[in-house]
This record gives C-alpha cells, structure tokens and sequence, in this order.
C-alpha cells in the first residue's frame, strides 16, 4: 500500500495539524510506503512573501522530523523539488471537465474567506490529482473536509485512462480515519492558523499558557457542576490524557467545585509534557541544517524517481514521445 499525504508550509505547525494529519501519517509510516511531501507550489495560492515560504518551508521539515518522521523509511521532500508534477498537472487539465472543478467546494470556501480569486486557487485540484497520480498513490488520508478533492484525483484518473485506453494511473481512495480527533481552537471553531485560534505545538511556554488561559468557556460558577462534553478545554486535554486522567478530571467536572482556570492549567502541563522530547530534538536539527536539507534532498531523488515514470507512461499515452 502506498500512503501520500502533503502539507503546506504555512507557519509552524499547531495542535490541529499534530492531531488531524500528522500523528496519523506517522502511525501509518508503519503500515506501507509513505509519501509525504510539503506543499509549497499549493502555498504560493496564499503566500505571497519569499521569505515566508523559506521559512515556513523549513518549520515543517523541522517539525515532522522532530515528532518522528523516518526519513528511511518514508519519502519526504519539497513538492517544487519534483517539476515532473507541475507537466503532468498541465497533462491533467487538458482532460479535466471544467464542470468537475466548478462543483469543488475548496475554491468557494476560500474565496469567501478573503483569499483572492486566482487560476491556480481553482485549479488546484488538478495540481493535488497530480500529486497524487504522480506517484501511484492507493490512499490519500484526509479530512472529511478534503474528500472531494481525492474524489476529483479519481475522477481525473478514470477519465485519462478511459481517453488513452490503458491503465496509466492508479485509482486512489480516500483513507478517512474517524478516530482522527477534529481539534477545537481557542474559540470552539476548527484550529486554524487564519483564525488565529491555534496553540503551536513547540511555542514559547509563556504564549503558549497564555493562548491556553483564553480558550473559550461558558459562565458556569465554580462551585456549580458542569458537563465536560461541551467544554473546549476538556476537548483538549482529552488528546493527552489517559483513560484514567480523563474519568478523574470528568469527575471533577461533574462534582462541581472545579474552576475551568484549573482545566487549563492541567491541559498547559500536558501540552508541556507531552512535546517537550519532541521541542529537543527539534533544537538538535534546528542546530544542523544541512542534516534536514540532505533529508529533502535525498526524498526529493526518490520521488522524483518514481514521477519521471509515470509522466513518461503519461506523454506516451497523449503521443508526446
């Protein structure tokens, strides 16, 4: 089974992107050939600063290694280290029905939220198809929020292997995990950095506590019992805590007498706790550089290995070689 997975480099990395994409592309480096990649072409949608995307690009690199990325065992690099994706993305969209990507709700959504309309903001499913298709994917884990457009790859790879009558691309399915936790941010929305309801997970102690003391909860006294399913904060510490940490403190909820300014203290030392391995070998990598660019470095040969030779089964198929 090959697992591809990509994420854009859009800042350091926060509870929602640990918990939602990369804890479980961790768990799955384990169980088939992973492909993960950082999704810079797809950021130049919403980054419009060079620097910003230097870093950012290094952030997530740092980031995923730090938390246990095996760069021997997974394929890791840059998506622009590979322009053998961006030819067989212009292959796709010759074939691509302007109506499949008229129906994605990705571009709306986006639009809506403020980021300017652009040729690339709504083609970007064929960009991920190719992603995909590029490298023979099987699975591609995503959100319920991200379907569609593993869908769309579908669609895409049905329709070029039906237009040339071979089996050019592999078909990918979608791997939903519903035991992936959608992680709440400060406010109760999803965690998200354009909300700036996030909680970095290696930030500086002092902001971290900080952004931890503002999460949002209702009015209910101290004394008054309350109901942890519908509180934000619990939400959270249940990603940490074990089974008998979360019956204790759900007691504690319930019994009343329990402020939600103790909540978030025991939810601030559990994010401490829990990253802080992680935050020291992040700092060993951080020292060493060019450790993490040789990690890319030799991912991206790998990659784009394996994308020279679909692209040629691709230009073959439309009579280009």
């Amino acid at each position: 089974m090959r697992v591809l997975s990509g994420i854009q480099p859009s800042g350091k990395l926060h509870l929602g992107n640990y918990f939602g994409m990369m804890k479980p592309a961790l768990e799955l480096q384990e169980k088939g050939e992973a492909y993960y990649f950082i999704a810079d072409y797809h950021a130049l949608t919403t980054i419009t600063d060079a620097q910003a995307m230097r870093q950012g690009t290094l952030d997530v690199a740092l980031d995923f290694l730090a938390c246990g990325l095996d760069a021997r065992r997974t394929v890791f690099f840059k998506q622009s280290d590979v322009p053998e994706v961006t030819e067989l993305a212009w292959l796709l969209s010759v074939i691509t029905p302007m109506g499949l990507l008229e129906r994605c709700h990705a571009y709306k959504d986006k639009v809506t939220k403020g980021i300017a309309a652009s040729h690339g903001l709504f083609a970007y499913p064929v960009l991920m198809a190719a992603d995909i298709l590029a490298y023979q994917s099987n699975v591609v884990p995503v959100g319920r929020d991200q379907k569609q457009h593993v869908e769309v790859a579908r669609d895409i790879a049905i329709k070029f292997n039906n237009q040339v009558g071979e089996d050019v691309f592999t078909i990918p399915a979608p791997l939903i995990r519903d035991d992936v936790a959608v992680v709440p941010g400060l406010d109760g929305q999803k965690m998200s950095k354009s909300y700036n309801n996030h909680i970095e997970i290696f930030g500086d102690p002092k902001e971290t506590r900080a952004r931890v003391m503002r999460i949002v909860t209702d009015s209910t006294p101290l004394e008054a019992p309350k109901n942890p399913e519908t509180c934000n904060v619990f939400a959270l510490y249940r990603l940490f805590a074990s089974a008998e940490e979360l019956q204790d403190m759900g007691g504690r909820y319930r019994a009343g007498g329990f402020g939600y300014g103790a909540a978030k203290k025991a939810l601030w030392e559990k994010i401490q706790a829990f990253f802080a391995p992680f935050g020291e070998k992040r700092r060993e990598l951080e020292a060493n550089p060019d450790r993490v660019q040789s990690v890319l470095r030799d991912g991206a040969a790998r990659a784009r290995a394996e994308a020279q030779r679909t692209l040629k089964r691709a230009r073959r198929a439309m009579g280009l070689e």
